[in-house]
């Protein structure tokens, strides 16, 4: 009954194509290849570089939608638990706390517990000594303080633990490739022309049954094969700072608002989110503004927060599916929660299947969900099994979510092997492993998501050289790609810095311009040098 994924020059077959190499996506193409189905997984650029990869690190315990959106906190506290069964190499298990501070409306509090009751979420109610004890830092006249089950989850381990698990059923994964056409007859998807963005060229797909799961892009997917899908693209907004304020997860309790959320990540703590209606899915502009606006909402839950030195500001798009409710402007009264749709029964369209809305946290779910639907039209009746098989480790996890484990694994290592990134502990081996086992072409871009390579305090200050002299001398590149690869590394990085610059942060751009500009020599464009005068 299952076809088999063919090699050829042009053509691949399989029963089961999904477009979208984020956590849904990749978590399906696991899903179903354990049941039996052959599967190809597509995604335009490298895997996570969406919005999985674009969000604040939050495992959601569901408290932030008790009171709101019930379902999608329901579906939360399931999915955290999973996740920490399954997946617990990429979570910090940070906890999690309700702070109420003055002006936060009190009649919000008795809400919220009947909800976090309702949805079962554990709550526990704290003293505010208790609270301090737990976060020193936090606001001394808070009010309110209740403990909830929220964690720290890196979405690029995740997301490559699904990859491998996929990998190792036989799904054929290939990044760096872009869906350009679909192939309908007789209103039936049988298939999709791919281009490979490295090579240029075009490859065939034949598939039984394709999904779309390509989160913020799902309308303009699904419009390849002339149907609709209505999407309220949602910019959320974060800063890195380079304190780690706390250890602990901390929300605001009142109603889901701008920058009411603190996760600390690794070395640091991150502050987000906005949400602001945005034209398009790869709307990721940022303003010193809103930049601004964060800093000044962490104060209210840690006095002193925006006296830290702000480390990058980056944002994602939220892929929120419109079913006709009534919305605000902002998005935040739509759901959280997702919806597979059958573009069969939907649109009389057959062969395609797209699944919308959801977060990271509910990601397997929501693979589950589509995998039972996608299972039950090729007549397979198998249960899932991702709930409760763990996922695997892939080598080059950097796994250090655990602070207290990060010198000590370095620092007992039988070779010290040369640190190449001091801040976050990347090693010269880990790097030539990461570029050898790549398969392809990788950029430091990508290392950066596989290592998390430039992601501390320098912001690849005095990484990103060291690092593309290991990629040359790795991949025997030409002197001229080495050069094109570290220059576009050091721009993508400076692209998160620009918001940021004033004050301390203002003070590190100037040194890695001095680095990458005037000793490198790297940067030609003058852009970087007129926009650092203009916020001096």
């Amino acid at each position: 009954m299952m076809s088999t994924v063919q090699n050829s020059a042009s053509t691949l077959t399989c029963d089961v194509l999904i477009i979208g190499g984020g956590a849904t996506g990749a978590a399906t193409a696991y899903d179903l290849a354990a049941r039996g189905l052959n599967v190809i997984l597509v995604e335009q650029n490298d895997w996570s570089t969406g919005t999985s990869g674009r969000y604040h690190g939050l495992l959601h315990s569901g408290g932030r939608y008790v009171v709101r959106d019930p379902e999608s906190a329901r579906e939360c506290i399931i999915e955290n638990y999973v996740l920490r069964d399954i997946a617990a190499h990429t979570i910090e298990d940070t906890g999690g706390l309700f702070v109420a501070v003055p002006g936060d409306p009190d009649d919000y509090v008795t809400p919220f517990i009947k909800g976090c009751a309702d949805a079962k979420i554990p709550i526990e109610d704290l003293t505010i000594a208790e609270a301090r004890r737990r976060v020193p830092a936090l606001n001394p006249k808070a009010e309110r303080v209740f403990s909830v089950p929220d964690g720290s989850c890196d979405s690029f381990d995740l997301i490559h633990s699904f990859i491998a698990a996929a990998n190792a059923y036989g799904v054929r994964t290939l990044n760096y490739h872009k869906i350009t056409t679909f192939e309908v007859v007789n209103n039936a998807v049988i298939g999709a022309t791919i281009e490979n963005r490295t090579t240029g060229e075009t490859v065939r797909v034949h598939a039984t049954h394709t999904i779309n799961a390509s989160g913020p892009w799902a309308s303009e997917i699904a419009a390849l094969a002339g149907l609709q899908i209505k999407m309220r693209h949602s910019k959320g907004v974060m800063v890195a700072m380079n304190v780690r304020w706390t250890n602990v997860v901390l929300n605001r309790l009142k109603p889901p608002s701008d920058g009411d959320i603190i996760v600390p990540v690794g070395t640091v703590c991150v502050i987000g989110t906005t949400s602001i209606t945005v034209p398009r899915p790869d709307d990721y502009t940022i303003t010193p503004e809103e930049v601004s606006q964060m800093l000044d909402e962490g104060e209210q839950l840690i006095p002193g927060f925006k006296q830290a030195r702000a480390l990058r500001a980056w944002a994602g798009v939220r892929p929120l599916y419109e079913s006709g409710q009534n919305l605000d402007t902002s998005g935040r009264d739509v759901k959280r929660t997702f919806e597979v749709l059958d573009h069969e029964t939907r649109d009389g369209v057959s062969g395609l299947s797209s699944i919308v809305g959801g977060k990271l946290t509910t990601c397997r779910m929501m693979a589950e969900r589509i995998a039972n639907e996608v299972c039950a039209k090729f007549g397979i009746d198998k249960p899932c099994l991702t709930a409760t098989l763990p996922l695997p480790v892939p080598e080059k996890t950097h796994g250090y979510h655990k602070l207290r484990n990060r010198l000590n694994k370095i620092e007992h290592a039988p070779t010290h092997d040369g640190l190449i990134c001091e801040c976050e502990l990347v090693t010269r081996a880990q790097l030539e492993t990461a570029i050898r086992n790549s398969g392809k072409e990788v950029t430091l871009d990508d290392l950066r998501r596989d290592l998390r390579l430039g992601m501390g305090p320098c912001q690849a200050g005095f990484c990103g050289y060291r690092a593309a002299g290991i990629l040359q001398s790795t991949s025997m590149l030409p002197v001229e790609s080495s050069v094109n690869a570290l220059r576009n590394f050091i721009e993508e990085r400076f692209r998160g810095d620009r918001p940021l610059l004033w004050g301390h942060q203002l003070r590190q751009a100037l040194l890695d311009e001095s680095i990458y500009r005037r000793s490198l020599g790297l940067i030609e464009s003058t852009e970087p040098q007129t926009t650092l005068n203009s916020h001096a």
